[in-house]
């Protein structure tokens, strides 16, 4: 299944956004294919689905930095909406780093920038972290312990 959490294969998810055979027809679809991309460490993906403006503060190198200490678990959708400029999608990405889980709880603004979905920013909301015990359930959801699972 799609790390996007959408319940579809990834080969017919995200994947082809990823590897460039389609483009995102919906600000959600991009959205997914980033989270997506993160998850499959596709730094290069992310970083071309920014704005043009954005894209010289976000190198490729800072962005596999991040997605290789984030092991991102879930991803919920929580509310998408239009404007006439441009469209927003709430969600909350969860993932374990450093031994916690944390969420990251946005909501990104995307824009068309010649006739393709773009990242602009977002608002990131406040979220808790919560420490991972070893023998802890795993908050992936396997339910195995986690040191079993997704402990380094």
């Amino acid at each position: 299944m799609c790390y996007c959490s959408s319940n579809t294969p990834f080969e017919e998810c995200c994947g082809p956004f990823i590897n460039s055979s389609h483009l995102p027809t919906t600000a959600e679809q991009l959205m997914r294919s980033r989270y997506s991309a993160y998850c499959t460490k596709n730094a290069e993906y992310i970083r071309a689905t920014y704005v043009q403006n954005e894209q010289q503060h976000h190198s490729v190198e800072d962005i596999l930095a991040f997605a290789d200490v984030a092991q991102f678990i879930k991803l919920e959708i929580i509310d998408t909406g239009s404007t006439s400029e441009a469209s927003y999608v709430e969600f909350k990405a969860t993932y374990i780093a450093e031994n916690k889980v944390c969420m990251l709880h946005e909501k990104s603004l995307f824009v068309k920038e010649s006739e393709q979905w773009k990242y602009l920013d977002g608002t990131i909301l406040p979220t808790l972290e919560t420490k991972i015990g070893r023998n802890d359930e795993c908050p992936c959801g396997s339910g195995k312990k986690y040191k079993k699972c997704h402990s380094n």
